[in-house]
């Protein structure tokens, strides 16, 4: 019986770390990835792609479009943020949001403190 207790262990240990690294469920990663896109369209930002202003509402079918092309690989919001709406695929210039009365940033800063504040308030 001693022999097999750190076999437990060791598998316990596994299990807990597997679980707590575990993706997200589809319905909260939906949540989270329609969250980020109705942030972009409602925000009176711009987003700057390849040097081209476009209004939140304007830029979310571009991002919508690179999320279906990619939909594969994203298991995460980050990996949304990350392949959706962080840079030009073929540029690879990163995307910049500019707000009223602010500097000008990247989009991926700026979705992922909304993604930070949003989980925050779901908590």
């Amino acid at each position: 019986m001693k022999s097999s207790l750190p076999a437990f262990i060791s598998l316990l240990f596994f299990s807990i770390s597997t679980f707590s690294h575990a993706e997200k469920p589809v319905s909260d990663l939906n949540g989270e990835i329609n969250h980020l896109l109705q942030y972009v369209a409602r925000s009176e930002c711009l987003f700057i792609r390849n040097g081209s202003s476009h209004s939140g509402k304007d830029a979310v079918p571009h991002i919508q479009k690179k999320y279906q092309y990619f939909n594969d690989d994203i298991k995460t919001a980050e990996d949304f943020i990350e392949y959706s709406a962080t840079k030009s695929t073929m540029t690879k210039k990163p995307y910049m949001i500019k707000c009223p009365g602010q500097p000008e940033r990247s989009a991926n800063r700026w979705l992922m403190e909304e993604l930070k504040r949003f989980r925050l308030k779901s908590e």
